[in-house]
This record gives structure tokens, sequence and C-alpha cells, in this order.
């Protein structure tokens, strides 16, 4: 396929550019606001809601929760102006059909409006309407939607009767589900009071979709299938103007754009795409099919909304709805040598268990805990793989699994890729690139020297940035010395001098891209199939800004990484002593404070390097660096305590600055604030049996600036997904009893892991409109998502009382009062005991097991036996919340960690609490 061109991001974000739009940009301030003429609307009072229903078409204006009236999960401040043709409300629908031997026929309630029949209201039904007339010209069936106020649910209900004599094929089923995700013209206060997404378990019968507000508060809205409408798919409600848009009149008017993702269909029949649309995407969530109604017969298809008074009660409100309700611990990404547990409450009976591919999944039945059935999961192959789970009342459950490699091998292949496949070293290069790790594009096997929008090319932005800070990042627990080797040269060649001034009263400071846009200069050099027109075909004054301070931290990372290696082994750095890489990252972070002030002013991704990078100053002793870098942060942080969501970028809404938000926040003792911001991640950032959708903190734009395929559209496992787990691990150690905020982070921080194919090819993020369903092959700004992936990657041992004894992260057995785990994550290095808030991470070494004992609070660690360029272990011990002290006898602390000399073969030590563990 060939890639469709930038175009798209002109005429979309214009406006929203790299070039500097402040967060209320989605304000159209200059504008004259347009009046629209008022809708007739009905109100109704229900058990839990309160309901406006447009007079003309019966759809639903207004769903507002009774305990919080000012409040509409739909777009109820947008009615007057979305009430024309082609705009889709909660109550439409879409079908495609066909008679056999006929070509398939769509039909759209929204697309061209005609009156309909309203019908008696009785019982529990508060209006109903034969819709059959605005379904379209030519339409052969019946449809009658009802609204039932049912105790203390909203029920939706279609009738769809077939009155020919022939039998009818329905190949897609669609309704749209239209919630008020739209943040243009308004603030980010004004956002995060009123907006809210949606994120959708694709689980067919057990699927639902959860609305969640965007400021992490309750109520969220859950909608729910009735009997036989299973959630097979979600397609996008496309804008007719897009590309493939008008391949169908299935669309929607509201610009699809950074401020809005737009609308989806809970589809549930989609055969009809599989033939079309879809018919060269990848494998779907579920297998597509399709419904025959014979002559004379009715079907009946419906949701049901219903409230949940939070995010963390919407498993318990789903098992109280009679839904059943799927856990895996430690997710849904599986390495084939870690162990994974499902845990299923459901009030049917389990019929049995089946894997696509066959054999990719082997399920056994464990010891059931309470009223939660446990299967011990393996994995075999790699790749996605689809579990279906039937139950005795005929009804099926599917569980979206993504299968790797073992991690250490998954981590090496990255490793490897980056700095061979992706290594420059082209010493004619005339934008001086070279030796560096450019970005690369799969589809054709080769590095991208040029691209139209140049940062791409240009090793600088998140999309040109992303291939060497993966390579970097790689090296913090996993160093190879011929890669480290290449990677001193990237700094001391390429990015000293050359992507970052070194000298002069703006030393530091880090330019937009190597790349740029000058054919008088170098004429013959650039594509001429590319569109080198567009604002982002920056010339060279533009590459040369140092205004981006988003830039900063992925140099600084790369300081940051050499400064570790260079201080904490032996003989891996070679270019400079220790101390030259701890005061360029310094200097880094004080360039962007000077030199990109206003969006320095955010909350950057990567930030929470900075944290690191002073904590390493204070512990180095270079007290008068650290003192003047915490003042510059603590600036900052008196600005964000001003603000009722300190989460702006450069973006009208961002899921990027949270994270080193809440790191500042809980440095500076502002823990409550602290608590707000993760709130706030929670409202974006799901758990959801899917390896794709669970801890997949929400982005849909950066396909435009850093995919192959650039359009707006939900990513999966995009950048945010490893970045938003950093904060939420964070609060997880400072409360063990909050499972729920491990299980997101978890599931963000494996995630992370499955943009890497079995060669080690890191991919931007995953395209999951159903059209494509495959991997973008842009590198893009994979690198930042695997930043946070190295940073936090961890085992988790955990004693939860609905689940028992388990683990993230490793392999665990019980002996009597023994825990037993061995750690599997990639790096090794870091280890949590949840019910003694016991953090023990290692600056060099690696643990081969931990143990506890239940009975004394005893943690024996052994850890792996010394290597060429690792002599000694360095051991931090850190209790996260209250507790009992843990320390290290008969060894000495360097910089705060315990140094542990290792041998040829493992190393046994022991920590003891000195007073009684706190239960």
């Amino acid at each position: 396929m060939k890639p469709s061109r930038i175009v798209i991001v002109a005429t979309l974000i214009a406006a929203t550019a790299l070039a500097g739009p402040l967060p209320d940009a989605a304000r159209s301030q200059d504008k004259p606001e347009k009046v629209f003429p008022p809708i007739a609307k009905t109100r109704r009072n229900l058990a839990t809601f309160d309901i406006t229903l447009r007079t003309d078409t019966q759809t639903l204006a207004r769903l507002s929760p009774k305990n919080a009236p000012g409040f509409s999960f739909v777009p109820t401040d947008r009615e007057a102006e979305r009430a024309g043709n082609g705009y889709n409300h909660l109550g439409d629908l879409n079908l495609r059909i066909r008679s056999h031997g006929r070509e398939w026929r769509d039909f759209a309630s929204a697309h061209r409006r005609a009156p309909i029949r309203p019908l008696a209201a009785t019982g529990k039904v508060i209006a109903a309407a034969d819709i059959t007339a605005t379904m379209g010209d030519g339409f052969p069936l019946q449809v009658r939607r009802s609204w039932i106020a049912d105790d203390d649910a909203l029920v939706m209900r279609f009738a769809i009767t077939n009155p020919t004599d022939r039998p009818i094929e329905i190949g897609a089923l669609g309704m749209p589900m239209v919630f008020d995700n739209i943040i243009q013209d308004r603030s980010l206060e004004e956002a995060h009071a009123k907006a809210s997404f949606a994120d959708p378990y694709i689980g067919r019968d057990a699927g639902y979709l959860q609305v969640t507000r965007l400021n992490g508060k309750g109520p969220a809205l859950l909608v729910l299938p009735e009997k036989g409408t299973p959630l097979e798919a979600y397609r996008p409600l496309r804008h007719a103007r897009e590309r493939g848009g008008n391949a169908n009149i299935f669309t929607e008017r509201t610009p699809r754009n950074q401020t809005s993702e737009g609308f989806y269909d809970w589809t549930v029949a989609s055969k009809g795409f599989a033939d079309r649309e879809w018919k060269d995407a990848g494998r779907q969530w579920n297998a597509p099919t399709s419904i025959m109604l014979a002559p004379g017969a009715t079907r009946s298809f419906g949701v049901r909304l219903v409230l949940s008074p939070g995010i963390r009660q919407i498993e318990d409100r789903l098992a109280a709805y009679g839904r059943p309700v799927a856990v895996g611990i430690p997710g849904y990404v599986v390495p084939t040598d870690m162990d994974a547990s499902l845990f299923l409450k459901a009030p049917q009976k389990v019929a049995g268990f089946s894997s696509y591919p066959k054999g990719a999944l082997t399920v056994t039945p464990a010891r059931r805990r309470g009223p939660w059935r446990r299967y011990t999961v393996k994995s075999h192959g790699f790749g996605r793989a689809r579990l279906t789970i039937d139950y005795a009342d005929g009804s099926a459950q599917t569980v979206s699994y993504y299968i790797t490699k073992p991690l250490d091998r998954t981590v090496a292949d990255l490793g490897r890729f980056t700095t061979t496949e992706q290594w420059f070293d082209d010493k004619d290069d005339p934008f001086h690139r070279a030796p560096s790790i450019l970005g690369y594009d799969d589809e054709t096997g080769k590095i991208l020297t040029q691209e139209e929008r140049v940062w791409i090319a240009g090793m600088s932005d998140e999309g040109g940035a992303g291939g060497w800070v993966a390579a970097m990042m790689k090296q913090l627990d996993n160093p190879e010395p011929e890669e480290v080797a290449k990677l001193e040269r990237l700094v001391d060649e390429t990015v000293v001098g050359k992507l970052q001034v070194a000298e002069g009263k703006h030393a530091g400071g880090v330019k937009k891209s190597l790349f740029y846009y000058d054919p008088e200069r170098f004429p013959g050099y650039y594509d001429p199939e590319a569109n080198w027109k567009n604002w982002t075909a920056w010339p060279k004054k533009e590459a040369d800004s140092l205004g981006r301070s988003f830039n900063y931290p992925h140099v600084a990372i790369g300081y940051w990484v050499l400064y570790r290696l260079a201080r904490d082994h032996q003989g891996l750095v070679t270019a400079h002593p220790w101390r030259w890489y701890l005061d360029h990252a310094y200097q880094t972070i004080v360039a962007m404070m000077r030199d990109a002030p206003h969006y320095a002013q955010f909350g950057q991704m990567e930030g929470q390097v900075f944290v690191e990078i002073l904590d390493d100053l204070r512990r180095e002793g270079m007290t008068g660096e650290a003192d003047s870098l915490e003042k510059l942060m603590k600036a900052r942080v008196e600005h964000w305590t001003t603000l009722p969501y300190p989460f702006g970028s450069e973006m009208a809404w961002d899921s990027t600055g949270q994270p080193e938000v809440y790191a500042w926040m809980r440095y500076f003792g502002h823990q409550k604030l602290a608590d707000e911001t993760r709130d706030v991640i929670l409202g974006y950032d799901p758990t959801i049996p899917s390896w794709g959708y669970n801890g997949n903190a929400r982005r849909y734009w950066d396909f435009l600036y850093a995919g192959k395929y650039p359009r707006i559209e939900r990513q999966i496992h995009h950048y945010g997904s490893t970045n938003n787990a950093i904060p939420l691990f964070q609060a997880y150690r400072q409360d063990p009893s909050d499972l729920y905020l491990l299980r997101v982070a978890y599931g963000g921080l494996m995630g992370g892991i499955t943009n890497i194919d079995q060669k080690g090819f890191g991919s931007a993020a995953f395209h999951s409109w159903p059209d494509m369903m495959r991997w973008d092959p842009y590198t893009g700004d994979y690198g930042m998502g695997f930043f946070a992936h190295a940073y936090a990657t961890a085992t988790y041992m955990v004693n939860d009382p609905r689940f028992g004894w388990i683990s993230f992260g490793g392999n665990l057995t019980r002996r009597g009062d023994t825990i037993h785990v061995v750690p599997k994550d990639s790096a090794r290095s870091r280890f949590f005991i949840a019910p003694v808030t016991l953090w023990l991470t290692l600056d060099a070494g690696k643990f081969e097991a931990v143990d506890f004992d239940a009975a004394t609070d005893t943690v024996t660690l052994t850890l792996a036996p010394a290597t060429a360029n690792t002599d000694t272990a360095l051991l931090r011990v850190e209790q996260t919340a209250d507790g009992a002290a843990y320390r290290l006898n008969g060894h000495q602390k360097v910089r705060g960690a315990y140094a542990i000399p290792l041998g040829a073969t493992t190393t046994k030590i022991v920590l003891e609490p000195h007073s009684p563990a706190a239960k």
C-alpha cells in the first residue's frame, strides 16, 4: 500500500501544529458565535438519569446522572448545531443488508432524516416510534425503536422485522455511540468538567462500553448489551470528506480532529464491512458475522445504559448486572516464559475455551477463589491471539491476548535492530546526521533519510528521536558493549554541536530537527513525489529553533543513561567520565528553561528523567547544580498549583504532561494535587480484557506527526500507555491496597512491549480502526514509550484479598509460608513486595529470585552472578508506606545503595525487618 501523503495534517490541525498554540487554543476566540434554532425536546426524569429526547427524531439529547445534573454524557451543549442530516445521536441505526444473490445496500437513520411515526408508550416504555421512514428510500425492513425505563437503567431497543417474502441478510448492524468527547471551543477546565471518553471492550456477548469523565471523577456510564446484541466490532463513523469515507453512508458530519476523536458504532454484525472496506485489513478482534432474518421474523437488539459510582467500581457493577467479568493477571500481554492467570466471575457455567490461532493459548483450571474461577494461561507462538469462553447459556465472551518472546529476548532484539538496521553512518550526509539512529520504514525496509514532516528524519521531536532514545533506554538495564560504543559515538559526534548547541549563550539548546527543506541548497536531493509545500517541511531557520521544550528530555535521557552506565558498571563507557554525562544532562534541563520557556511550563513526556537527574546530582554531592535545578522545577510546580488542570501542552488536550506533573507534585509535597492528577489519568487510561485497550492511555492524533499512515484514529499503545503507567505504579506502591492502579499500570507497561516485532522493529503504534488493524510501519515516536517501559519495568509480589498470592512480571510459587518469585520482566532489577511495602531496586546487578516469608516478613534475595562489566550489585531499599524498616547488615552504602560484591555464582542476601511490620 502506498503511504497517503500528509495533506490531511495541514487541513485538519494546522492550528494546533508544533509551532505554538496555548492550551486554550481549542477556543475559536476570533470567530463570531453561530446561532442555531432551538430544538424541541421532551424531558423525562428517571430513577438515576435525567434525560431529554428530541421531539422530531426521539434521539437522545441529554443524559445526565441525577447526582451530576450539570453534566451530560452526550453532546447536549451542541444539540442545536448537530441537528441536521448526517449528525448521529444515540437512537440512530445503521444497516447494511442484502437479499440472496444481491449486492449489499446501506441504510442509515441519520443520513437523510424523514419524519418518524410515534407509537404509544405503555408500561415501562417512555417513548417509542416506527423509524422505518428515516432509514432511507427502498428500505425493505421495518424498524421500531423503544426507550425503556427499567429500574435504574435506560434501555434503547430496536425491533427489526422482515415483512417481505424472502430472507434478508444483515451484514452490518451498528448503533452510533455518540458521547461528548468534543473539546473544541472549551478550555481545559471546561473540557475536564464536561467532556468524557468512551472505551470499548470488544468482547462479543460480554462486551461493553465504559464512558468516563475527563476529570476521572464519578459517576461513569456503562453501556451493556441486551441479549443478542454482541459488541463484535467498534467501527468509527468517518467524516464524509475523509479518505475512504465515501465508500458508504455511515458517516458523521462533526469534524474529527485533535479536539474531537469522533464517534463509533456499536457493531453487532460486521461481515458486510469485512467483505468490502475491511477486506485488506489485519485480523479483526472477533470473527465477522451476519444475521439472517427470515420472512416475517423479528429480531430485537439493544443496549442498557447504567451508572457506576466511579471508575474503580465498574467491574463490581458489571457483576451486579449479571455480566461476565474477566480479570487477567498480570494482564493480556503474555511472554512465552511468564505465568498468567485469568479470573472469571460469571452467573453462567463455563462450557469450554477455544483459542485462535489454535494452540496459541492453553487454559487450565486452577483453585477457585470465592466467586472467582481461576485458570492458568500459557502462551505459545507470537502475536495476537483470541480466547473464546463459551458459557452454558450459549453466549460467548472473547478476550484478546498478545503473545511475545521472553522479555529479555525482546529487548535484546530491539537493541540489536536499532543499532544495526537503523544505524546511519553516511559521512557524506548533507545534514550531518551521521553517526546516528534514524527512523525506519518497515514496509520498505529502509532508513528514513527524508520525510516531508522533516522532524521524522531529523533526530529530534518525538517522531525523529524515537529510534535513538529506544536504543539508549535499552542499555539502562541490559547494556551491550558494542551497542553502548555506538551510542557514545552518536552523542559525541552528532548530538553535541549538531543537534544540541555546544557553546555560547545558547549552550545546551536542542534543535527541532537536523533535517530541513532547502531545495536551493540541495537541488535534486528531495523526493519529488513528496509534498514539500506543507508547513511540516520546515526551512533551516525553523528546524534550528530551540523553542520546543519537548525535545530536551530526549537528549537528557541520552546523557543520563550513559552517566548511569559509566558510574555503575566497569568498562562500558570510555569516551568521558561519569561526571561529564551528568553535567551535560543538567545543562540540558537548564537550557530548556532558558530557551524553551513557553512549552516548559507544561509537563513533558519522559519528564520523569528530570527527577532522576536531580536525585543523582544530590547523591553525587553536586549541591550547587542540584539546588539550581530544584529551584527551576519548583517554579514550574508553583505555577501548576494555581491551575485546576495543569495538563496543557502544544495540543488543546493531551495525555503527555500528567506523569511529570504527578512526579513533581509528589516531590514537592503536594500530595492532594498528585492524587487529583492520578485520578485524571484514570479517566483516560482503562483496564479492559484486551491487550489493546488495557492500560491504553488515550491518544488519537500522533499518527499525523509520526506515523506512515496519518489520520485521526485511536492509537493502541502509543507512548502514552507506558508513560502514564509510571505515576500509577508510584501511586500503587504508596497504597498497595489499590490493585486497580497496578492492573492499569501493568497493562500500559506491557502494552508498550507489543510494538516490538520478532526481529526487533518497534512500531509507533497499532492502527485500531477495523480497516487496518495492524502496526504502523514507521518507528516514529516509539522510543518515548520504550523510555517509560525501561524506566518502570519491575516485578510485583501481591497478596490480594480476592485473588490471593499473585505476581505481576514474575512466576510465583508458594510452599507453606514462603512465597518464591522468579522475575521475568525485561530488567529484573526492580522488585516490590506489596505486603510490607518494600521497594527494591538495583542500579547494577539483577535479581534471579526473591523469597518472602509471610510469617516473619523476612526477604531473601538471589542475585545473578557477576558479568564482565558488572562485579558489584548496587541495591536500594525503600519503604514506600508505613511499615517495618529493612536494612542489610555487613554492607557499605555507596551513594545511598548497598554495595554487594558478586561472584561467579549466585549471591544470596537476607533482609529482615527491625520492627514488627504493620499488617
